[in-house]
């Protein structure tokens, strides 16, 4: 074999820096161009990312705030939800902006985490908190079910994303008190397929969490079914 032969790189990789100069990968938050295969942030919007480490301690901001509300196995959000922050751009350009991969990439950064974690170990299967279908067909994706696949992908777990569904149409939490969240919510989830979900350890997942309302919701109907476990995982969490 020659020398010239052993010192070009592997056709693959070739392929993938064409591809990556056709159609440069962009950082979900700003936009910029970042190198291929690493993280789905630029470097200057990763020293601005708040960052948490929830998924290494089994008691943490996450389960204080459902402390005493439903019986979780851990929990964890993958940053804290400040104003301006990289983290607050990601989510609108997934939520509004038609930009489902998004969800899907940084479920995949999370899903890499929560696998070296032994807090995560034994999580069997994604559940995505669901839309109603009619908002869904407006956006034309859940973000949820978007996150839900990037994690499923990392962890090698499958995502069950017609496991839970939404029966009611309610209004937009965004601007609700904290008991207006849970009136808005109340008695709005159901289990459509428990046989799917029953005796396993279940890991339901949402972009933020807020005041918790929806997660417990939809935790308390995951919990109902016959020796179901539950943890939780979020994009990021509010800061009070």
């Amino acid at each position: 074999m020659s020398a010239l032969h052993l010192s070009l790189p592997p056709l693959r990789e070739l392929w993938s820096g064409f591809l990556h100069l056709l159609y440069p990968e962009l950082c979900v938050a700003c936009g910029a161009a970042i190198p291929a295969g690493e993280s789905c942030f630029c470097f200057r919007c990763q020293l601005h990312l708040p960052a948490s480490d929830m998924y290494k301690t089994r008691e943490n901001e996450f389960t204080d705030r459902l402390w005493g509300r439903l019986n979780l196995e851990s929990a964890a959000a993958m940053y804290y939800f400040t104003r301006k922050s990289p983290i607050q751009q990601a989510l609108h350009q997934l939520k509004y902006h038609n930009q489902p991969d998004i969800g899907v990439k940084i479920g995949r950064l999370f899903g890499q985490k929560l696998k070296t974690s032994a807090l995560f170990h034994s999580v069997q299967a994604v559940v995505p908190v669901p839309l109603h279908p009619k908002k869904e067909r407006l956006r034309g994706y859940n973000q949820s079910a978007m996150f839900a696949q990037g994690i499923s992908e990392a962890m090698d777990i499958p995502a069950l994303n017609k496991a839970l569904v939404r029966r009611k149409f309610t209004e937009t939490q965004t601007k609700k008190k904290r008991m207006e969240r849970f009136d808005n919510v109340d008695d709005v989830f159901e289990v459509a397929r428990p046989a799917q979900i029953e005796g396993k350890h279940l890991l339901l997942v949402d972009d933020v969490l807020t005041t918790g309302a929806t997660l417990e919701v939809c935790g308390q109907a995951l919990l109902n079914i016959q020796n179901t476990r539950l943890s939780m995982a979020t994009i990021a969490i509010a800061v009070n």
